[in-house]
């Protein structure tokens, strides 16, 4: 029995090193095995690439997991500028290919070696194993964000049975309490409470205490107190400064606000590009500004003509 213990593990660790030995150098020093033989173009630069992986230590201590987490990765091909961004790498690869990447922790850490943890000690890699899913053009990726953020509105809309009315400008709205009050409007500031959610109802910000203790939402040292803005001052988002004005001091409402009133394509503060928000709205209290009424327009005068007086000089 021993000797065929043995036997197991001197095939395993020949399988071992056969696997290292078949690996391939980059010109700045990471490993790479290629499992797949796909005959898909390339990826490119410029292009923007979805991708799986998982990410382990040597002895297979798994760090991250797209699988798990549920959000693959995305990067745009571009020059590489250390071992460590997978420039190298990237485009060797096509759509379907999967590829074992060992990138040398002593490159990664070098002129820092204070950041290094303890489970990459001197000698030893930090390894991926990658999928590639998607390789896009900029404007193909853009489609398919928009065409996903009309999606999934829709199927919140749907899943939430809100009966939303929809303005002009895109932005839906429902009124969940009445008020009988003035509406403001530009100009006049406003007191808000509100809760804001990404469309798979998780809550990214909120002004009510109870709610963001809720969500698990950490704001240390943040006074939970309605939030004061001016409509029309620029100071908030589009689809706010819309929203505020169809609403009676005291109504509550739910507004579904698309990205092109919201965050755009850019995206704010862990806020992703192209993502329609929903808030819970509730106008507190509206402070009217003084606004000044327009004067009536005066009858145009009767055309005079003015001389001047002509100037004289005096002789001495």
């Amino acid at each position: 029995m021993m000797k065929y213990i043995l036997s197991i593990l001197t095939l395993m660790i020949a399988i071992g090193a056969s696997a290292q030995t078949d690996m391939q150098h980059t010109p700045k020093g990471a490993l790479y095995k290629v499992f797949t033989n796909s005959t898909n173009a390339r990826v490119k630069d410029g292009d923007i690439i979805t991708f799986q992986y998982i990410q382990k230590t040597d002895k297979d201590s798994v760090l991250y997991s797209t699988y798990v987490s549920g959000q693959p990765g995305r990067a745009q091909i571009h020059p590489s500028q250390n071992v460590g961004d997978m420039m190298e790498i990237f485009p060797l690869l096509t759509v379907n290919d999967s590829a074992l990447v060992k990138l040398p922790t002593d490159s990664i850490f070098k002129g820092h070696e204070d950041q290094r943890p303890p489970f990459f000690p001197k000698g030893s890699n930090l390894n991926f194993t990658i999928k590639i899913l998607k390789a896009q053009t900029v404007d193909e990726f853009k489609a398919d964000l928009v065409q996903a953020e009309i999606t999934g509105s829709a199927k919140y809309i749907a899943d939430h049975k809100l009966n939303l009315q929809t303005t002009p400008s895109g932005l839906k709205y429902v009124i969940t309490q009445a008020s009988t009050k003035p509406k403001p409007v530009k100009g006049d500031t406003v007191y808000v409470n509100y809760t804001g959610k990404n469309l798979d109802d998780k809550v990214f910000d909120s002004d009510i205490e109870a709610d963001a203790k809720a969500a698990g939402l950490q704001q240390p040292g943040r006074t939970y107190e309605p939030l004061q803005f001016v409509i029309g001052a620029g100071g908030i988002i589009a689809g706010w400064d819309e929203g505020m004005q169809l609403l009676n001091e005291g109504s509550k409402a739910i507004f579904v606000i698309p990205s092109k009133l919201a965050y755009g394509e850019p995206g704010y503060n862990g806020i992703p590009p192209f993502s329609t928000l929903v808030f819970n709205i509730e106008l507190v209290k509206v402070v009217h500004a003084k606004h000044v009424a327009a004067a009536p327009a005066k009858k145009p005068a009767a055309k005079k003509h003015v001389y001047k007086k002509k100037a004289t000089t005096t002789k001495n």
